[in-house]
C-alpha cells in the first residue's frame, strides 16, 4: 500500500527547522521567538552571542547582535529543550528579548536567512501531537486555553489539557476493544472447540459501553457553553427598562437610557460572565409598531434576535397591568429558555401585572438596583451544568459530541444485528466503525484532512 500524499508531505515536514514570533502582535516587555526541528539549536546558536553553550533545560543571558555593525542592541534569554524531551518532541529553542517588534522581526528573519521556514498557524502544536506528545483533544484544549475569556473556561480547558477527555472515554474505548478481541478469537478458532460468545453477553456489553458513552454526551450540552458560551437577548415594549437593566448587568453605562420610548433602535451587544460562561447580552429595539422606518428596521432585528437568542429575558413594567401582546410573546416562550423581569418595583404595583405566568419571573428596580443580584442569580441557573459534571473530561467541541454519537450509533446497529442473528463477522463491522469514532478523540486514526483544520484554527507560534 502506497502512503497517502500528505503523510509523505508530513514525514518531509517534520526534517524542516520552524520559527515563529509566540508572543501576541505589538510592544511588550518580554517577545519570543521560538525554533523546532533538526537544526534549532544551531541556528539559535547563530542567532545570538551566549556566555556558554546551551545545555537542556538551562536558561542562558544571550546578547542580540546587530548584523550589519556586529553591535549589541539587545539582551535576551534562550532556552534550549532537546529532543524528545520538549513541547514539540523535537529540539526547541526559545528566544526570549525585549518586546520590540522591530528586534523580534530580525531574529526571523535571521533565521530564516539560516535556512528556517516560518511556521504555519498551530504548527509547533501539530508537531507535538504528530511526535506523540499530546493527543488530539489535548491539542485542542491549547487553543480553547489561548481563547479563554473567563477563569471557568481556563480550568476546563487545563482539564482538557491534561486528557481529563481521554480519561473518561478511555473505560469505554477498553471494554470495546475486549468485545471486539472476544469477538475475533471466537471466529479464529472456532475450529478448535472455543465456545462462540453467546448472544445475551454480546448484547449486554454493548449496553454497558453505550451507557457509558450517553453519560458522556450529555456532557456536550454544558461544554459547549463553556467553550463558545451564549446569547441572551433583552426584549419587551419600548421603554420598560430594557436599557437600564442592561446597563445594570454590565455594571457601566453602555447603552443610552432616555425617558422617551423607542430610544433604542439598533442591536447593542456586549459581553459579560455568568458562572464562568461568558455571555453575550443584547439590547434590543422596543417591540410595538413602528412609529418609522428606522424603527421599523430595528424591531424587526429585534425579533430575529429572539429566535436566534439561546436565553430570553422579557422585561416587563411592574407598574402597569400586563398587555395582551406580552401575553402571547410570554406564551410564544414556553419550553425556551427564558425568564420574566417585572422592572419598575420602586413604582407602585399593581397586583395583576403577571399573574400566573408560565415562565419563571423576577421583580427588579433598575434604577434603586433591588433585585439586580436576584437576577443575575436567575440567569447564572441557565447557565449551570444541568447534569452536574465537572469541569473534567465534558465534550466542548461539535467534532466531540459527533465522535462519540458516531460511536453510540454504531453500537446500535450492532446491537440489532445480535438480535438478527448476523454472522460475527458483520458484527464486528460495527463494532470496528465505533472504535474508529472513538480514536478519532485522541487522533489514532484521524484523516490528514482533519487535522488541517484543527490546527488551521491557532494562532501562529503555537
Amino acid at each position: 500500500m502506497q502512503p497517502h500524499p500528505q503523510t509523505k508531505e508530513r514525514e518531509s515536514v517534520a526534517q524542516e527547522t520552524i520559527v515563529a514570533i509566540s508572543t501576541p502582535l505589538g510592544r511588550g516587555g518580554i517577545g519570543i521567538v521560538r525554533l523546532s526541528g533538526p537544526h534549532a539549536l544551531s541556528i539559535g546558536q547563530g542567532l545570538v552571542l551566549t556566555s556558554a553553550e546551551l545545555e537542556h533545560a538551562r536558561a542562558r543571558l544571550a546578547d542580540v547582535l546587530d548584523p550589519d555593525s556586529n553591535q549589541k542592541i539587545d539582551e535576551a534569554v534562550v532556552t534550549y529543550f532537546a529532543r524528545p524531551h520538549s513541547y514539540t518532541g523535537e529540539d526547541l529553542v526559545e528566544i526570549a528579548a525585549h518586546g520590540s517588534p522591530v528586534v523580534l522581526e530580525l531574529l526571523v528573519r535571521l533565521a530564516l536567512r539560516a535556512g528556517a521556514r516560518l511556521a504555519r498557524p498551530g504548527e509547533f502544536t501539530e508537531r507535538a501531537f504528530l511526535a506523540g506528545r499530546i493527543d488530539l483533544t489535548q491539542a485542542e484544549a491549547v487553543r480553547d486555553l489561548i481563547e479563554a475569556h473567563t477563569l471557568y473556561q481556563v480550568r476546563v480547558a487545563a482539564e482538557q489539557m491534561g486528557g481529563a477527555l481521554s480519561r473518561r472515554i478511555q473505560p469505554a474505548k477498553q471494554k470495546l476493544v475486549e468485545l471486539i478481541a472476544l469477538l475475533e478469537a471466537g471466529i479464529d478458532f472456532a475450529e478448535d472447540d472455543v465456545e462462540v460468545t453467546p448472544g445475551e453477553e454480546i448484547v449486554t456489553r454493548i449496553d454497558t459501553i453505550t451507557s457509558e458513552l450517553q453519560a458522556i454526551a450529555r456532557s456536550f450540552e454544558h461544554g459547549r457553553l463553556v467553550h463558545g458560551g451564549l446569547r441572551l437577548a433583552i426584549v419587551g415594549r419600548p421603554n420598560v427598562g430594557k436599557s437600564s437593566l442592561f446597563n445594570r448587568l454590565l455594571e457601566r453605562e453602555r447603552a443610552i437610557v432616555t425617558a422617551q420610548p423607542g430610544t433604542t433602535r439598533d442591536l447593542v451587544s456586549d459581553r459579560l460572565s455568568l458562572g464562568g460562561i461568558p455571555v453575550e447580552l443584547v439590547d434590543t429595539a422596543g417591540l410595538r409598531e413602528a412609529k418609522n422606518e428606522a424603527e421599523a428596521i430595528g424591531i424587526r432585528k429585534s425579533r430575529e434576535m429572539l429566535a436566534d437568542a439561546d436565553v430570553v429575558m422579557v422585561i416587563l413594567d411592574a407598574s402597569v397591568p400586563l398587555r395582551g401582546d406580552e401575553r402571547e410573546l410570554i406564551a410564544s416562550l414556553a419550553g425556551r429558555r427564558a425568564l420574566v423581569v417585572r422592572n419598575k418595583s420602586d413604582l407602585n404595583d399593581s397586583a395583576d401585572v403577571a399573574p400566573d405566568l408560565p415562565l419563571p419571573s423576577v421583580t427588579t428596580s433598575a434604577l434603586t438596583g433591588d433585585g439586580i443580584q436576584a437576577l443575575r442569580d436567575a440567569l447564572a441557573e441557565f447557565v449551570r451544568n444541568p447534569a452536574g459534571e465537572t469541569e473534567s473530561g465534558v465534550l466542548t467541541s461539535l467534532r466531540h459530541f459527533e465522535a462519540v454519537s458516531g460511536a453510540i450509533a454504531s453500537l446500535s446497529t450492532a446491537r440489532d444485528a445480535v438480535g438478527q442473528k448476523i454472522p460475527h463477522e458483520m458484527l464486528l463491522l460495527d463494532l470496528y466503525a465505533a472504535l474508529r469514532h472513538l480514536d478519532s478523540l485522541t487522533g489514532e486514526t484521524t484523516a490528514d484532512d482533519i487535522l488541517n483544520q484543527i490546527f488551521s484554527t491557532f494562532c501562529i507560534g503555537k
